[in-house]
């Protein structure tokens, strides 16, 4: 089989899944190594890119999926009568973005973070699918720890986590390290940002977002 026909076959495993398709399971259909099969997604990657299509595919962290281009939304929600989705609140943002810096994080780690209860927004971005449980600590309790998902990365156009702006410095480090010290949940993770610095990060992701 040609490169070609190799990826017509990429194409139609993509259309057909709507969802996103591992490297590896993409491998396995068209019996080629994993190095191989990426290779050819990266290759037509660009092809639709160069193209300037209504359609293209996107890498999320080791899967593809094959999307709508974003500049198109308005046309796509006037054909399927789509209502667009109520925007995150600023709260929603900061503890969101507590969570992609920081994760896996506890529940008292984000509330340790911004200093109340943050239950409902955990709740609601669950319910979102922008986070998710990722396990439990072996402390008593066994609390609940969190991540993003793989839709946070789609909803902010991230190939990967590593593709997150880079933080703004933090400050008061040692204030907080020495809060932490004083709850075992929080003590295992790194000097939390301060509520400042959540805010600058949030509205970061929102500009990259938008890019």
């Amino acid at each position: 089989m040609s490169d070609r026909n190799f990826k017509c076959a990429i194409e139609a495993i993509l259309f057909a899944s709507g969802d996103s398709v591992s490297a590896e399971r993409i491998a396995t259909a068209l019996e080629l190594t994993k190095k191989e099969a990426q290779k050819l997604l990266d290759e037509l990657m660009a092809e639709y890119i160069a193209a300037q299509r209504g359609i293209t595919i996107i890498k999320l962290e080791d899967s593809y999926q094959m999307v709508s281009v974003k500049e198109y939304a308005k046309e796509i929600r006037t054909v399927m009568d789509l209502r667009r989705n109520t925007p995150l609140s600023q709260a929603a943002l900061e503890v969101l973005a507590v969570i992609a810096y920081n994760q896996p994080v506890t529940k008292a780690f984000v509330e340790q973070v911004r200093g109340v209860d943050c239950s409902g927004v955990i709740g609601s971005l669950t319910s979102k699918d922008l986070i998710e449980e990722k396990g439990r600590l072996e402390l008593p309790g066994r609390p609940l720890i969190y991540g993003t998902t793989e839709n946070f990365l789609r909803c902010f156009s991230l190939e990967s986590l590593d593709d997150l702006p880079d933080p703004p410095e933090k400050s008061g480090e040692g204030e907080e390290a020495e809060n932490a010290e004083d709850d075992p949940q929080l003590s295992i993770f790194d000097a939390k940002p301060d509520g400042e610095t959540i805010t600058a990060t949030a509205e970061e992701i929102i500009e990259k977002a938008t890019q």
